[in-house]
């Protein structure tokens, strides 16, 4: 039996057959796992460190493994080959684990040729853009929750309430659509919510084209009579529009020609909220706990894609009221001696920006330290010249090492190039994380805000800073990561 038929068998008959994962403690393969999981199948897996993701699995009762070695693919007590080994992005071909399954005959997969099995026969709402698909890919399955839709879903980060992931006991079935390495391609969804559409990714599309070329392909993978919803705010995304390539489009945003249109919007140190108007002209009042315009967007995709499978407008805002956020989007690690510390996942220019905004509104009276790691060299190479004014509402800002996930260092690429790019007026380059932290604790006071934006392993200073123990931060940024 094909792997990709595994999925149409009963429940009973799923424990005897096994997905092995590659990469399982990622991002992108943990909530794949856990679903794995709940619809009865047996898992194994190995990832290159322990993690609280690798944790997670095996206390749901998967077998994970740390390092990569070729006998993690039979054990004593997993005797049988896997049906399909996954591999994340980040796997090279030479991996062990892989060189073993392709020994042994066993399929190896990536995303884009798993994800469609997993989800046929289900009521795909895929969720995608360069910024904003977690936030929103959380607030849809928080929408479809609390309306007793009881949906599957994999969001990139932890929601409250929800985990990661879900298989779900209705045909609704709510993805973060990932288009690195093209994973989003292998969907086949009937709801698309486009959030955003900026070149990011260079190591897998060279330039703005390529990158805007997948984002087409993928609205081509609609379902016929589907609906696409897109954010007006956003120029490429109203190209990409113009084309219409499949389905029916629906549009939203701030901007004064937006179908939908959020107006008044009102941010405050204590409270976001705006009025939405509809295309018939009707008006529901929006409040969020998650600051910044960014949210007020993320939000009213959330709401209209609910809205288009039937959930009224009013009940999608009422219960986004409720909805705290995703882990590492700008979260809120604590306070100690009256310096706060949020830690948010922006990596990219743009999300720097805004991250800083919505910072800057909810926190006027704070001094704001921006901690920065880049993430990838290729990336920081491709947008440097991006992130001028990117920092501009930070009152310090610091680059830290550059976090070389899956790439090589490069070392014409430093955290000085983006420290001039920027032009910002304080701007410093300590050096490794143990640096950072020592120039911080040097410098900070009672009022200062310190948020920490990194994809990368600077997310531990948030902690630290908070236990006041530097000895927890090593020296270096160079580790591997299945980050995207």
């Amino acid at each position: 039996m094909n792997w990709q038929d595994l999925f149409t068998l009963p429940r009973e008959q799923r424990r005897a057959h096994r997905f092995h994962l590659v990469g399982a403690g990622g991002t992108g393969l943990a909530p794949i796992a856990k679903v794995l999981l709940e619809m009865g199948f047996t898992v194994s897996g190995s990832d290159r460190e322990a993690s609280s993701r690798t944790e997670m699995l095996r206390a749901l009762g998967a077998r994970i493994d740390i390092g990569h070695a070729r006998d993690h693919l039979l054990t004593r007590d997993l005797p049988s080959p896997p049906d399909a080994t996954l591999i994340s992005s980040a796997i090279p071909s030479h991996n062990p684990e892989v060189e073993a399954a392709r020994a042994a005959g066993v399929p190896v997969v990536k995303r884009n040729d798993f994800l469609g099995p997993l989800t046929a026969g289900r009521r795909v709402i895929a969720v995608a853009g360069t910024h904003g698909k977690t936030t929103t890919t959380g607030m849809i399955a928080h929408i479809l929750t609390q309306a007793g839709r009881q949906p599957g879903y994999i969001i990139g980060s932890d929601i409250p309430g929800l985990g990661n992931a879900a298989a779900g006991k209705s045909p609704w079935f709510v993805i973060e659509a990932d288009e690195y390495d093209d994973a989003f391609l292998g969907l086949a969804p009937e709801f698309i919510a486009l959030t955003s559409l900026e070149w990011d990714h260079p190591d897998c599309f060279p330039d703005p084209d390529a990158y805007f070329r997948a984002y087409q392909r993928f609205v081509e993978r609609l379902q016929p009579d589907g609906w696409v919803i897109y954010c007006q705010n956003e120029p490429r995304l109203r190209e990409l529009a113009m084309k219409r390539v499949a389905g029916h489009w629906v549009g939203y945003g701030s901007r004064a020609s937006a179908e939908w249109r959020a107006r008044a919007i009102d941010m405050t140190p204590r409270h976001t909220r705006y009025a939405l108007h509809s295309p018939q002209g009707e008006v529901v009042l929006v409040h969020l706990q998650t600051p910044g315009l960014h949210n007020v967007l993320n939000s009213m995709a959330a709401i209209v894609t609910a809205r288009q499978i039937g959930i009224p407008v009013e009940q999608s805002a009422r219960w986004l009221s409720d909805y705290r956020g995703a882990a590492r989007r700008f979260e809120i690690k604590g306070e100690r001696n009256g310096v706060l510390v949020i830690d948010d996942y922006a990596h990219h220019p743009t999300e720097v920006r805004t991250t800083l905004a919505a910072a800057r509104a909810r926190f006027p009276d704070r001094e704001i330290w921006a901690v920065y790691q880049p993430h990838t060299y290729s990336r920081t190479r491709s947008l440097l010249n991006r992130f001028e004014g990117a920092f501009a509402s930070a009152d310090h800002v610091i680059i830290t090492e550059i976090y070389p996930a899956r790439e090589r260092p490069d070392p014409a690429i430093t955290p000085d190039l983006v420290a001039a790019a920027s032009r910002h007026p304080d701007v410093h380059t300590p050096g490794a994380l143990s640096e950072t932290l020592n120039h911080l604790r040097e410098r900070l006071t009672p009022n200062s805000l310190v948020i920490i934006l990194s994809a990368g392993d600077a997310t531990q200073l948030a902690e630290t800073l908070l236990s006041q123990d530097a000895n927890q931060i090593p020296g270096s940024a160079d580790k591997a990561s299945n980050k995207c």
